[in-house]
């Protein structure tokens, strides 16, 4: 442990002594985060940062009517009774992603609430789609509360044996589910609190410029490796009791603890500019901490393979654009077809603007960030075994 500590140690003091350090982790992300956040910010208009849901009411009775009333003032999503009326219409925009799901009404919804035994919803939905299941539990609340509501208006009207007891008691129970008295807010959900554009503009370009130049900046890293090589250290280093996995583990240790603390000044400098990190802290800290370790990974392959200086920046830059470009830190891949999307989620810089956007900018609660969590560490895995098994043949 000693030994690797040792080598990691060394790798960041001559890491930090390079001017280029500095420019790539802290000055360029800052620069270009504010550059991103200004030029798609638009103007100071508010909007609304719920999800869009498709709303066909095939029923068009009171109850569907009073259903469609609780979910209008929901905070995480948004009815939108605007999109083509007809399922396979809906079913389309939901395949496209330009709705996040779509609500179906069955005919004869009303009737069979009033009756005990109510029809079930129709709900389209993107099962990968991390928004789904907040989506969908957001429609249960309000299904229930709309059952819980009829029942208890029957019992006013059974008790005082009123029948027209029942409209009046329905009113104010629907009316108490306003305001009810236990409120739970802090897993899913996303802020009822207008953002302005600017602010929902940062929301990306703070966590996407945060992870490009974290791929730029593992030039810096990857030469250290290449000049390590260059200038036979290694294999002077190779005749110690030191082995090739604790080398390996040093060299990566530095890379992760370098990029890592980068992420922490970055959220800290995005959450000063209203950028929202700090909204389920163990969330963001869990995502920083699973992208550091893939991107370290990556590091640690780009400086086993590159044999040169030049080829250790071409090595780091082209991967910066390639997975940057696809992986959506420049533009949301909300606003592409599902077909880019799907290629876009190769890179891990999808999944790491995932796990961000859904705390930041979707305000999804802690489990959102669970899968792409689960895929930044299946990445780490599949570079760090890349760079070990290709270690071995360079130091052989």
């Amino acid at each position: 442990m000693i030994r690797i500590l040792d080598i990691a140690l060394k790798d960041l003091m001559q890491i930090l002594r390079d001017r280029k350090t500095f420019l790539f982790l802290l000055i360029m992300p800052i620069a270009f985060t504010l550059l991103f956040g200004l030029a798609f910010g638009g103007s100071s208009k508010t909007t609304d940062p719920r999800l869009p849901v498709g709303y066909l009411d095939q029923d068009g009775g009171g109850l569907s009517t009073d259903l469609k009333g609780l979910l209008a003032n929901s905070t995480v999503i948004r009815p939108d009774e605007g999109t083509p009326q007809t399922i396979s219409d809906l079913d389309k925009l939901v395949a496209e992603g330009k709705l996040a799901a779509a609500l179906i009404i069955p005919d004869g919804y009303s009737q069979s609430v009033l009756s005990g035994t109510p029809l079930k919803l129709i709900f389209l939905a993107d099962p990968s789609q991390t928004s789904t299941a907040s989506i969908q539990g957001e429609v249960l609340v309000a299904s229930n509360r709309l059952l819980s509501a009829v029942r208890t208006a029957g019992i006013v009207a059974q008790v005082t044996h009123d029948p027209a007891a029942f409209n009046s008691a329905l009113t104010e129970a629907l009316a108490d589910w306003q305001n009810p008295p236990v409120q739970v807010s802090v897993t899913s959900g996303v802020s009822s609190k207008p953002q302005s554009q600017n602010v929902m503009s940062l929301a990306h370009s703070s966590p996407g410029m945060m992870l490009q130049f974290a791929i730029a900046g593992l030039l810096t890293s990857a030469t250290v490796l290449v000049n390590e090589r260059k200038n036979r250290s290694l294999q002077r280093l190779l005749t110690t009791a030191t082995t090739r996995l604790q080398i390996l583990l040093g060299h990566y240790l530095a890379m992760f603890t370098l990029i890592f603390i980068q992420f922490l000044l970055l959220i800290t400098f995005g959450q000063i500019l209203q950028v929202n990190y700090l909204r389920v802290p163990l969330a963001s800290l869990l995502v920083a901490l699973a992208s550091a370790l893939c991107v370290a990974a990556l590091g640690l392959l780009i400086g086993v393979l590159a044999r040169s200086e030049e080829q250790a920046i071409v090595f780091s830059l082209i991967p910066m654009f390639v997975l940057s470009g696809l992986g959506g830190a420049w533009v949301p891949l909300e606003y592409t077809g599902t077909t880019f999307q799907a290629i876009g989620h190769v890179s891990p810089v999808a999944w790491a603007m995932d796990g961000f956007k859904n705390i930041v900018a979707r305000g999804l609660g802690f489990s959102s960030v669970l899968i792409p969590v689960a895929a930044l560490v299946g990445y780490t895995v599949l570079f760090f075994i890349l760079a070990a098994w290709r270690f071995q043949r360079v130091s052989e």
